[in-house]
């Protein structure tokens, strides 16, 4: 069995990285350690994933889509402590910022400073 890792390392929920791992067995199965989705190679370069159902994908895009998967699980995890579902927190989070963006050490705030000028 030909077996080549790629992994990924996301945040958890504690902060702490977490080990993710897609491995390629035989040269034509993609396999996660974190979600059941999988990807089988279907043709010289070509893949297909569980969950993308009539598309062929390159090895790339094979291995993009699982890892995809397994952030999920991760997602999955801090929207349930907020009471959320994953779509919803990923379309909330997708949104812009309501809130103004914080005050910048721009120009006028160091030109404030050599002057003299408090704000």
């Amino acid at each position: 069995m030909h077996s080549i890792n790629h992994r990924l390392t996301p945040v958890g929920q504690t902060g702490s990285r977490v080990d993710m791992a897609v491995r390629i067995v035989d040269d034509s199965l993609m396999l996660s350690d974190e979600t059941a989705h999988q990807a089988r190679s279907v043709s010289t370069g070509g893949w297909v994933v569980s969950y993308l159902p009539g598309r062929t994908v390159s090895i790339d895009q094979a291995l993009a889509a699982l890892r995809a998967a397994e952030e999920l699980t991760v997602v999955r995890a801090c929207a349930a402590s907020l009471g959320l579902t994953v779509l919803e927190i990923a379309g909330m989070a997708a949104a812009e910022c309501p809130w103004p963006p914080p005050p910048s050490e721009g120009f006028g705030r160091r030109l404030a400073f050599w002057l003299g000028v408090s704000r």
